[in-house]
């Protein structure tokens, strides 16, 4: 399977990635991408921040286009918002050519990073207090191989597929007994064992 079977995605321009090179948010923005449309209010629920910290932030995501009003829903006073569907990557090659570039895309996928790290450490650490059911069907695995630049893109490829495949399935389904189920999968190199410190 080539890389052209990963899932077509927006490019984040300079513009989209300063905006998001905030920690709140990024979080909001993570928030919109995994629980669906919120409100400035109940998002400084789930933050703890204050509404008009919220409201600040979600209008400078919306001038970039990363999120939009839910359209038909809401008030003057209660604006819903959302994360339009689709795949985006932080990664700009020409943002990727200049230091300051290179600074802004790693801070955004720095925190990132950082709120997945902490959802995981926080099922590890709280996960027995969910149904027994869930967690038996939990999965945190890690394996090694010895893989050339091609069988690694190959895997990769295989890995954004079924996840590219459950998203399309299941994103907007309803019903009785369903939570919201983050995904990941993690290919990258190990340092060669020369570079191991």
């Amino acid at each position: 399977m080539s890389s052209d079977s990963r899932p077509e995605g927006r490019v984040l321009d300079a513009g989209a990635l300063r905006a998001l090179a905030h920690p709140l948010r990024v979080r909001l923005y993570d928030l919109l991408s995994q629980y669906g449309p919120q409100t400035a209010s109940g998002l400084a629920t789930l933050t703890g921040e204050s509404t008009g910290a919220t409201s600040y932030h979600l209008r400078a995501l919306a001038k970039q286009d990363l999120i939009r009003e839910v359209a038909g829903r809401g008030t003057a006073r209660e604006r819903w918002w959302e994360r339009p569907k689709g795949a985006v990557t932080l990664i700009n090659p020409e943002m990727a050519a200049t230091a300051s570039g290179r600074a802004v895309m790693e801070a955004v996928h720095s925190e990132t990073l950082t709120l997945r790290q902490q959802q995981l450490m926080s099922f590890v650490t709280h996960g027995w207090d969910e149904d027994e059911e869930w967690l038996d069907k939990s999965l945190i695995s890690t394996a090694s191989a010895r893989l050339t630049v091609a069988q690694m893109a190959e895997l990769a490829d295989r890995l954004q597929s079924v996840i590219a495949e459950t998203v399309d399935r299941y994103r907007d389904q309803t019903g009785d007994g369903l939570r919201v189920v983050t995904m990941r999968a993690d290919v990258f190199p190990l340092p060669t064992e020369g570079g191991i410190r």
